[in-house]
């Protein structure tokens, strides 16, 4: 199936059906193409381009499916993207033909109520198959609005019920540790997520045994549920609270594809320490009526919402 199936036109929304814009995202395929041709290395070194343009196909995406499925969490799945893409492009080495390799490095979503934005993720990256995606949130899927165990090519462990990931992503290091397995673990976290006492747990105990192929991203997007997240509790200075407790910390812009790229790298030094990044972003990024506002949290975009979110993407 092609990438393009699960974009608007797919949904009956009128404005895509003009030729003009079909034919312009035709022409778009091109990115998409070199992003694919490289489905077959384990972690293929793409350019800032096209990691950027990638970045903006996947917020398409995951808008206009937000919107034909009706599903919230828009806000929280734009804010990751950019990490995502960092991620699944530049620094885990896993192979969309095999991707169960017991070789294969290990990425958990802790922030579960972004799934969305890794399933999108998935699909691009060749991991998960686009029938399945486009069963997203309907009845029987096996792809609901927060991460499932039981399967799924990517999904490394059922995830939303915050605080549970970096856990998770400690027993996954320290197993591999013990048994002489050099796979590389990322877990990515809210930073309304950190208000979990388990979190600053598995921060200790992964310091305490010196993980230092585990690597912690912070979706640091200054939000939460019900208000700003420094208001709720007082996680300011964060990067600190992480170094006190005995992580290399690095802190950037969450949606710098350089700095997302050279941070992830700068994570592989192994010194005998975790990791963690810090990555700033911004809720809602890309589209400019959903960034840095909190009701899209829960809020669902309509048809004509979608239409100017890919024009603000440069989708159309």
């Amino acid at each position: 199936m092609p990438v393009w199936s699960l974009w608007p036109w797919s949904f009956s929304i009128p404005w895509l059906e003009n030729v003009h814009v079909r034919q312009s995202l035709k022409r778009d395929d091109a990115v998409i193409n070199r992003l694919t041709d490289h489905k077959d290395d384990a972690s293929p070194g793409l350019e800032l381009e096209a990691l950027r343009a990638c970045a903006s196909r996947l917020r398409g995406r995951i808008i206009s499916l937000s919107h034909a499925r009706k599903a919230p969490h828009l806000g929280s799945c734009l804010s990751c993207v950019d990490i995502l893409v960092a991620a699944y492009w530049t620094a885990l080495d896993i192979n969309p033909a095999c991707p169960d390799d017991p070789k294969r490095d290990r990425f958990i979503l802790s922030k579960g109520h972004a799934a969305l934005a890794l399933y999108c993720t998935l699909a691009e990256r060749g991991i998960l198959d686009e029938e399945l995606l486009n069963t997203f949130n309907t009845s029987g899927t096996k792809l609901p609005e927060h991460p499932a165990a039981g399967g799924i090519p990517g999904i490394e462990a059922a995830t939303g019920s915050l605080g549970h990931g970096l856990p998770i992503g400690v027993g996954l290091a320290l197993g591999a540790r013990i048994r002489q397995e050099g796979f590389r673990t990322v877990v990515v976290l809210s930073d309304g997520e950190c208000n979990e006492g388990s979190v600053w747990e598995a921060a200790l105990m992964a310091a305490a045994q010196g993980l230092d192929r585990l690597t912690a991203v912070v979706d640091y997007n200054k939000w939460q549920a019900t208000g700003r997240s420094n208001e709720v509790l007082g996680l300011a200075p964060l990067a600190e609270k992480w170094r006190s407790f005995g992580w290399n910390t690095i802190e950037l812009d969450g949606h710098d594809m350089a700095a997302l790229k050279s941070g992830f790298a700068e994570a592989e030094n192994r010194n005998g320490k975790p990791t963690v990044l810090i990555a700033h972003t911004i809720k809602g990024k890309g589209v400019s009526f959903m960034e840095d506002d909190n009701n899209w949290h829960y809020r669902i975009p309509t048809a004509d919402e979608v239409k100017s979110a890919c024009i603000e993407l440069g989708l159309s």
